[in-house]
Protein backbone atom coordinates (compact mmCIF):
# COMPACT_ATOMS: atom_id res chain seq x y z
CA UNK A 1 0.00 0.00 0.00
CA UNK A 2 1.47 3.43 -0.91
CA UNK A 3 2.79 5.35 2.07
CA UNK A 4 0.58 8.36 1.39
CA UNK A 5 -2.54 6.21 1.83
CA UNK A 6 -1.51 4.88 5.22
CA UNK A 7 -2.71 7.98 7.08
CA UNK A 8 -6.38 7.24 6.54
CA UNK A 9 -5.84 3.69 7.82
CA UNK A 10 -3.99 4.87 10.93
CA UNK A 11 -6.39 4.72 13.90
CA UNK A 12 -4.73 7.40 16.09
CA UNK A 13 -4.60 9.86 13.20
CA UNK A 14 -8.20 9.18 12.15
CA UNK A 15 -9.38 9.68 15.75
CA UNK A 16 -7.40 12.93 15.94
CA UNK A 17 -8.78 14.10 12.59
CA UNK A 18 -12.43 13.37 13.42
CA UNK A 19 -12.10 15.04 16.84
CA UNK A 20 -10.57 18.13 15.24
CA UNK A 21 -13.33 18.31 12.61
CA UNK A 22 -16.01 18.08 15.32
CA UNK A 23 -14.42 20.90 17.32
CA UNK A 24 -13.89 23.11 14.26
CA UNK A 25 -17.47 22.62 13.12
CA UNK A 26 -18.78 23.33 16.62
CA UNK A 27 -16.70 26.51 16.87
CA UNK A 28 -17.97 27.85 13.53
CA UNK A 29 -21.61 27.01 14.22
CA UNK A 30 -21.28 28.63 17.66
CA UNK A 31 -20.01 31.92 16.21
CA UNK A 32 -22.87 32.11 13.71
CA UNK A 33 -25.62 30.98 16.09
CA UNK A 34 -24.68 33.08 19.09
CA UNK A 35 -24.16 36.13 16.88
CA UNK A 36 -27.62 35.66 15.37
CA UNK A 37 -29.42 35.16 18.67
CA UNK A 38 -27.56 37.97 20.41
CA UNK A 39 -28.20 40.51 17.67
CA UNK A 40 -31.84 39.49 17.42
CA UNK A 41 -32.20 40.13 21.16
CA UNK A 42 -30.21 43.36 21.58
CA UNK A 43 -29.93 44.90 18.10
CA UNK A 44 -26.51 46.21 19.09
CA UNK A 45 -23.67 45.51 16.57
CA UNK A 46 -21.11 46.09 19.33
CA UNK A 47 -22.29 42.88 20.98
CA UNK A 48 -21.08 41.01 17.89
CA UNK A 49 -17.62 42.49 18.40
CA UNK A 50 -17.70 41.34 22.02
CA UNK A 51 -18.51 37.80 20.88
CA UNK A 52 -15.14 37.64 19.11
CA UNK A 53 -13.32 39.50 21.87
CA UNK A 54 -14.53 37.14 24.60
CA UNK A 55 -13.11 34.17 22.69
CA UNK A 56 -9.77 35.65 21.64
CA UNK A 57 -8.98 37.47 24.88
CA UNK A 58 -8.10 34.28 26.82
CA UNK A 59 -5.73 33.22 24.03
CA UNK A 60 -3.86 36.52 24.35
CA UNK A 61 -3.86 36.44 28.17
CA UNK A 62 -2.86 32.81 28.68
CA UNK A 63 -0.57 31.90 25.77
CA UNK A 64 2.57 31.60 27.92
CA UNK A 65 0.82 29.46 30.53
CA UNK A 66 -1.02 27.27 28.01
CA UNK A 67 2.18 26.39 26.18
CA UNK A 68 3.90 25.43 29.44
CA UNK A 69 0.94 23.26 30.48
CA UNK A 70 0.87 21.48 27.09
CA UNK A 71 4.58 20.69 27.44
CA UNK A 72 4.41 19.42 31.03
CA UNK A 73 1.16 17.49 31.26
CA UNK A 74 -0.44 14.75 29.21
CA UNK A 75 -1.54 16.30 25.91
CA UNK A 76 -4.20 13.64 25.56
CA UNK A 77 -5.69 14.55 28.94
CA UNK A 78 -5.56 18.26 28.10
CA UNK A 79 -7.49 17.62 24.88
CA UNK A 80 -10.06 15.51 26.74
CA UNK A 81 -10.46 18.11 29.49
CA UNK A 82 -10.85 20.96 26.99
CA UNK A 83 -13.42 19.05 24.91
CA UNK A 84 -15.31 18.34 28.14
CA UNK A 85 -15.17 22.04 29.11
CA UNK A 86 -16.52 23.04 25.68
CA UNK A 87 -19.35 20.51 26.09
CA UNK A 88 -20.19 22.11 29.45
CA UNK A 89 -20.15 25.59 27.88
CA UNK A 90 -22.49 24.48 25.11
CA UNK A 91 -24.68 22.78 27.73
CA UNK A 92 -24.83 26.04 29.68
CA UNK A 93 -25.74 28.00 26.55
CA UNK A 94 -28.44 25.47 25.67
CA UNK A 95 -29.98 25.70 29.14
CA UNK A 96 -29.80 29.49 29.35
CA UNK A 97 -31.27 30.03 25.88
CA UNK A 98 -33.79 27.19 25.84
CA UNK A 99 -36.51 29.43 27.27
CA UNK A 100 -35.83 32.04 24.59
CA UNK A 101 -34.40 34.55 27.09
CA UNK A 102 -31.02 35.99 26.06
CA UNK A 103 -28.91 37.18 29.00
CA UNK A 104 -25.89 38.85 27.39
CA UNK A 105 -23.78 38.73 30.56
CA UNK A 106 -24.28 34.98 30.96
CA UNK A 107 -23.48 34.50 27.28
CA UNK A 108 -20.28 36.57 27.47
CA UNK A 109 -19.16 34.70 30.59
CA UNK A 110 -19.72 31.35 28.89
CA UNK A 111 -17.96 32.54 25.72
CA UNK A 112 -14.97 33.65 27.80
CA UNK A 113 -14.88 30.20 29.39
CA UNK A 114 -15.02 28.67 25.92
CA UNK A 115 -12.14 30.94 24.91
CA UNK A 116 -10.13 29.55 27.84
CA UNK A 117 -10.73 26.02 26.55
CA UNK A 118 -9.67 27.06 23.05
CA UNK A 119 -6.55 28.74 24.46
CA UNK A 120 -5.37 25.33 25.68
CA UNK A 121 -6.77 23.12 22.94
CA UNK A 122 -5.22 25.03 20.02
CA UNK A 123 -1.53 24.52 21.02
CA UNK A 124 -2.34 21.00 22.24
CA UNK A 125 -3.82 20.03 18.86
CA UNK A 126 -0.76 21.43 17.06
CA UNK A 127 1.75 19.85 19.43
CA UNK A 128 0.15 16.40 19.54
CA UNK A 129 0.16 15.75 15.79
CA UNK A 130 3.92 14.98 15.58
CA UNK A 131 3.41 12.54 18.48
CA UNK A 132 0.84 10.63 16.41
CA UNK A 133 2.43 10.44 12.94
CA UNK A 134 6.00 9.84 11.81
CA UNK A 135 8.18 12.77 10.63
CA UNK A 136 7.99 11.39 7.08
CA UNK A 137 4.19 11.55 7.18
CA UNK A 138 3.93 14.90 8.98
CA UNK A 139 3.68 17.04 5.84
CA UNK A 140 0.79 14.96 4.48
CA UNK A 141 -0.85 14.88 7.90
CA UNK A 142 -0.71 18.68 8.07
CA UNK A 143 -2.19 18.88 4.56
CA UNK A 144 -5.04 16.52 5.47
CA UNK A 145 -5.84 18.27 8.76
CA UNK A 146 -5.62 21.74 7.18
CA UNK A 147 -7.95 20.63 4.38
CA UNK A 148 -10.40 19.10 6.85
CA UNK A 149 -10.28 22.25 9.01
CA UNK A 150 -10.96 24.45 5.98
CA UNK A 151 -13.84 22.22 4.89
CA UNK A 152 -15.35 22.32 8.40
CA UNK A 153 -15.00 26.11 8.59
CA UNK A 154 -16.59 26.40 5.14
CA UNK A 155 -19.48 24.07 5.91
CA UNK A 156 -19.99 25.56 9.38
CA UNK A 157 -22.02 28.67 8.38
CA UNK A 158 -24.20 26.56 6.07
CA UNK A 159 -24.80 23.97 8.80
CA UNK A 160 -25.49 26.77 11.28
CA UNK A 161 -28.11 28.25 8.97
CA UNK A 162 -29.88 24.91 8.64
CA UNK A 163 -29.78 24.29 12.39
CA UNK A 164 -31.05 27.77 13.22
CA UNK A 165 -33.87 27.44 10.71
CA UNK A 166 -34.92 24.03 12.01
CA UNK A 167 -33.97 24.07 15.70
CA UNK A 168 -33.43 27.72 16.66
CA UNK A 169 -32.34 27.77 20.32
CA UNK A 170 -31.98 23.96 20.37
CA UNK A 171 -28.98 24.35 18.04
CA UNK A 172 -26.71 24.39 21.10
CA UNK A 173 -27.69 20.82 22.00
CA UNK A 174 -26.14 19.76 18.68
CA UNK A 175 -22.95 21.56 19.74
CA UNK A 176 -22.97 19.54 22.97
CA UNK A 177 -23.11 16.36 20.92
CA UNK A 178 -20.23 17.52 18.68
CA UNK A 179 -18.03 18.31 21.69
CA UNK A 180 -18.85 14.96 23.30
CA UNK A 181 -18.07 13.17 20.01
CA UNK A 182 -14.67 14.92 19.96
CA UNK A 183 -14.09 13.82 23.55
CA UNK A 184 -14.87 10.18 22.71
CA UNK A 185 -12.45 10.15 19.77
CA UNK A 186 -9.75 11.76 21.93
CA UNK A 187 -10.24 9.01 24.50
CA UNK A 188 -9.32 6.56 21.73
CA UNK A 189 -5.91 8.19 21.22
CA UNK A 190 -2.96 6.12 22.46
CA UNK A 191 -0.83 7.08 25.43
CA UNK A 192 1.56 9.75 24.16
CA UNK A 193 5.17 9.82 25.34
CA UNK A 194 6.63 13.33 25.40
CA UNK A 195 10.11 14.67 25.84
CA UNK A 196 10.78 16.85 28.87
CA UNK A 197 12.39 20.27 28.99
CA UNK A 198 15.81 20.64 30.56
CA UNK A 199 14.98 24.10 31.93
CA UNK A 200 13.70 24.61 35.46
CA UNK A 201 11.85 27.36 37.28
CA UNK A 202 10.48 30.50 35.69
CA UNK A 203 12.75 30.17 32.66
CA UNK A 204 10.47 27.41 31.40
CA UNK A 205 7.61 29.85 30.75
CA UNK A 206 9.68 31.95 28.34
CA UNK A 207 11.68 29.10 26.82
CA UNK A 208 9.30 28.79 23.87
CA UNK A 209 9.55 32.50 23.04
CA UNK A 210 13.35 32.36 23.23
CA UNK A 211 13.40 29.34 20.94
CA UNK A 212 11.16 31.05 18.37
CA UNK A 213 13.29 34.18 18.22
CA UNK A 214 16.56 32.24 17.99
CA UNK A 215 15.57 29.63 15.40
CA UNK A 216 16.32 30.48 11.73
CA UNK A 217 13.43 28.30 10.50
CA UNK A 218 10.67 28.88 13.06
CA UNK A 219 11.00 32.67 13.38
CA UNK A 220 10.76 33.39 9.61
CA UNK A 221 7.89 30.89 9.27
CA UNK A 222 5.81 32.48 12.04
CA UNK A 223 6.76 36.03 11.03
CA UNK A 224 5.83 35.50 7.39
CA UNK A 225 2.47 34.12 8.48
CA UNK A 226 1.78 37.15 10.68
CA UNK A 227 2.91 39.78 8.18
CA UNK A 228 1.42 38.23 5.03
CA UNK A 229 -2.01 37.77 6.62
CA UNK A 230 -1.82 41.25 8.14
CA UNK A 231 -1.13 42.75 4.72
CA UNK A 232 -3.19 40.48 2.49
CA UNK A 233 -6.49 40.05 4.31
CA UNK A 234 -9.37 40.71 1.88
CA UNK A 235 -12.26 38.55 3.11
CA UNK A 236 -13.61 41.20 5.48
CA UNK A 237 -14.10 43.55 2.51
CA UNK A 238 -15.95 41.08 0.27
CA UNK A 239 -19.41 42.53 1.08
CA UNK A 240 -18.20 45.99 0.00
CA UNK A 241 -16.60 44.59 -3.17
CA UNK A 242 -19.75 42.66 -4.04
CA UNK A 243 -22.07 45.65 -3.65
CA UNK A 244 -19.95 48.64 -4.72
CA UNK A 245 -17.31 47.27 -7.11
CA UNK A 246 -18.82 44.20 -8.79
CA UNK A 247 -22.45 45.23 -8.46
CA UNK A 248 -23.70 41.78 -7.43
CA UNK A 249 -26.17 40.59 -4.80
CA UNK A 250 -25.97 38.43 -1.68
CA UNK A 251 -26.09 35.14 -3.62
CA UNK A 252 -23.00 36.14 -5.59
CA UNK A 253 -21.36 37.30 -2.36
CA UNK A 254 -21.78 33.78 -1.01
CA UNK A 255 -20.03 32.39 -4.09
CA UNK A 256 -17.20 34.91 -3.70
CA UNK A 257 -16.79 33.95 -0.04
CA UNK A 258 -16.67 30.25 -0.92
CA UNK A 259 -13.93 30.49 -3.57
CA UNK A 260 -10.89 30.85 -1.23
CA UNK A 261 -12.09 27.85 0.77
CA UNK A 262 -12.64 25.83 -2.41
CA UNK A 263 -9.14 26.66 -3.62
CA UNK A 264 -7.69 25.75 -0.22
CA UNK A 265 -9.54 22.42 -0.04
CA UNK A 266 -8.46 21.35 -3.54
CA UNK A 267 -4.85 22.45 -2.96
CA UNK A 268 -4.71 20.69 0.40
CA UNK A 269 -6.18 17.51 -1.08
CA UNK A 270 -3.62 17.57 -3.89
CA UNK A 271 -0.73 18.11 -1.45
CA UNK A 272 -1.85 15.17 0.69
CA UNK A 273 -1.48 12.87 -2.35
CA UNK A 274 1.73 14.26 -3.84
CA UNK A 275 5.16 12.74 -3.12
CA UNK A 276 7.54 14.38 -0.65
CA UNK A 277 8.23 17.96 -1.67
CA UNK A 278 11.64 19.02 -2.97
CA UNK A 279 12.92 22.63 -2.96
CA UNK A 280 10.41 23.42 -0.21
CA UNK A 281 11.88 26.86 0.56
CA UNK A 282 11.64 27.91 -3.07
CA UNK A 283 8.05 26.68 -3.35
CA UNK A 284 7.11 28.56 -0.18
CA UNK A 285 8.17 31.89 -1.64
CA UNK A 286 6.61 31.08 -5.03
CA UNK A 287 3.31 30.39 -3.23
CA UNK A 288 3.58 33.71 -1.38
CA UNK A 289 4.28 35.57 -4.64
CA UNK A 290 1.24 33.94 -6.28
CA UNK A 291 -0.79 34.87 -3.18
CA UNK A 292 0.30 38.52 -3.49
CA UNK A 293 -0.46 38.64 -7.22
CA UNK A 294 -3.92 37.11 -6.70
CA UNK A 295 -4.77 39.95 -4.31
CA UNK A 296 -3.72 42.53 -6.91
CA UNK A 297 -5.76 40.81 -9.63
CA UNK A 298 -8.79 40.75 -7.35
CA UNK A 299 -8.40 44.44 -6.51
CA UNK A 300 -8.20 45.48 -10.17
CA UNK A 301 -10.49 42.91 -11.82
CA UNK A 302 -13.84 44.69 -11.81
CA UNK A 303 -15.37 41.54 -13.31
CA UNK A 304 -17.18 38.85 -11.36
CA UNK A 305 -15.65 35.82 -13.13
CA UNK A 306 -12.09 37.15 -12.81
CA UNK A 307 -12.68 37.92 -9.13
CA UNK A 308 -13.76 34.30 -8.62
CA UNK A 309 -10.57 33.03 -10.26
CA UNK A 310 -8.41 35.41 -8.21
CA UNK A 311 -10.05 34.33 -4.93
CA UNK A 312 -9.68 30.65 -5.86
CA UNK A 313 -5.94 31.17 -6.47
CA UNK A 314 -5.78 33.24 -3.25
CA UNK A 315 -7.07 30.29 -1.21
CA UNK A 316 -5.02 27.65 -3.03
CA UNK A 317 -1.70 29.51 -2.73
CA UNK A 318 -2.39 30.30 0.92
CA UNK A 319 -2.97 26.60 1.63
CA UNK A 320 0.36 25.69 -0.01
CA UNK A 321 2.29 28.23 2.07
CA UNK A 322 0.43 27.36 5.27
CA UNK A 323 1.14 23.66 4.78
CA UNK A 324 4.86 24.25 4.26
CA UNK A 325 5.19 26.69 7.16
CA UNK A 326 3.14 24.58 9.59
CA UNK A 327 5.17 21.47 8.80
CA UNK A 328 8.45 23.34 9.19
CA UNK A 329 7.44 24.74 12.58
CA UNK A 330 6.54 21.30 13.90
CA UNK A 331 9.65 19.58 12.52
CA UNK A 332 12.07 22.30 13.64
CA UNK A 333 10.72 22.36 17.21
CA UNK A 334 11.87 19.84 19.84
CA UNK A 335 8.98 17.88 21.34
CA UNK A 336 9.66 19.29 24.80
CA UNK A 337 8.88 22.79 23.47
CA UNK A 338 6.10 22.09 20.99
CA UNK A 339 3.36 23.25 23.34
CA UNK A 340 4.99 26.61 24.06
CA UNK A 341 5.99 27.21 20.45
CA UNK A 342 2.50 26.20 19.28
CA UNK A 343 1.01 28.64 21.80
CA UNK A 344 3.13 31.46 20.35
CA UNK A 345 2.11 30.39 16.84
CA UNK A 346 -1.58 30.30 17.84
CA UNK A 347 -1.32 33.81 19.26
CA UNK A 348 0.30 35.09 16.06
CA UNK A 349 -2.37 33.43 13.91
CA UNK A 350 -5.28 34.77 15.97
CA UNK A 351 -3.77 38.26 16.12
CA UNK A 352 -2.90 38.41 12.41
CA UNK A 353 -6.43 37.46 11.32
CA UNK A 354 -8.11 40.10 13.48
CA UNK A 355 -5.49 42.79 12.84
CA UNK A 356 -5.58 42.02 9.11
CA UNK A 357 -9.33 42.62 9.01
CA UNK A 358 -8.86 45.81 11.02
CA UNK A 359 -6.13 47.08 8.68
CA UNK A 360 -8.22 46.36 5.60
CA UNK A 361 -11.29 48.07 7.05
CA UNK A 362 -9.39 51.09 8.31
CA UNK A 363 -7.56 51.70 5.02
CA UNK A 364 -10.77 51.10 3.05
CA UNK A 365 -12.57 53.70 5.17
CA UNK A 366 -9.80 56.24 4.62
CA UNK A 367 -8.83 55.61 0.97
CA UNK A 368 -11.45 53.36 -0.59
CA UNK A 369 -11.85 49.60 -0.88
CA UNK A 370 -9.85 49.09 -4.11
CA UNK A 371 -6.80 51.10 -2.90
CA UNK A 372 -6.96 49.24 0.42
CA UNK A 373 -6.76 45.81 -1.22
CA UNK A 374 -4.18 46.92 -3.77
CA UNK A 375 -2.01 48.38 -1.00
CA UNK A 376 -2.25 45.03 0.79
CA UNK A 377 -1.08 43.25 -2.36
CA UNK A 378 1.92 45.58 -2.66
CA UNK A 379 2.81 45.09 1.01
CA UNK A 380 2.47 41.30 0.72
CA UNK A 381 4.72 41.32 -2.36
CA UNK A 382 7.32 43.47 -0.55
CA UNK A 383 7.22 41.20 2.52
CA UNK A 384 7.72 38.13 0.32
CA UNK A 385 10.70 39.65 -1.50
CA UNK A 386 12.18 40.86 1.78
CA UNK A 387 11.75 37.42 3.33
CA UNK A 388 13.36 35.74 0.33
CA UNK A 389 16.41 38.01 0.50
CA UNK A 390 16.84 37.94 4.28
CA UNK A 391 15.91 34.35 5.25
CA UNK A 392 18.71 32.40 3.60
CA UNK A 393 18.21 29.23 5.66
CA UNK A 394 14.56 29.09 4.65
CA UNK A 395 15.25 30.05 1.04
CA UNK A 396 17.69 27.20 0.35
CA UNK A 397 15.74 24.51 2.22
CA UNK A 398 15.27 21.42 0.06
CA UNK A 399 13.21 18.72 1.77
CA UNK A 400 10.89 19.59 4.64
CA UNK A 401 12.53 16.84 6.70
CA UNK A 402 15.83 18.75 6.49
CA UNK A 403 14.40 21.20 9.03
CA UNK A 404 13.91 18.46 11.63
CA UNK A 405 15.29 19.36 15.06
CA UNK A 406 18.37 17.39 16.06
CA UNK A 407 19.30 17.41 19.73
CA UNK A 408 22.89 18.62 20.31
CA UNK A 409 25.45 16.10 21.47
CA UNK A 410 26.24 16.34 25.15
Amino acid sequence: MPARKLLLFDKPFVCYLVARICLSLASTVLSVAIGWHLYQATGDPFDLALVGLMQILPIMMLFIVTGWVVDHFSRKRILIACAGLEALVFFGLALSLQAGVVDRYVIFALLFLNGCARAFISPALQAVLPNIVSPEQLSRAVAVTSTAWTAAMTAGPFVAGLLLAGLDFSTYWVLVLLALAALVFMLALPHLVMARSSQRGGRQLLEGIRFVFNNPIVLPSISLDLLIVLAGSVLALLPVFAADVLGVGPEALGVLRAMPALGAVLAGTAMSHLPAMRHAGRWLFIALLVFSCSIAVFALSGQFWLSLVALFVYGASDMVSVNIRSTLIQLATPDALRGRVSAVNSLFIASSNDLGDFRAGAVAAAAGVVPAVLAGAVMAFAITVGGYLSCSRLRVLDRLEDARYVAPDI
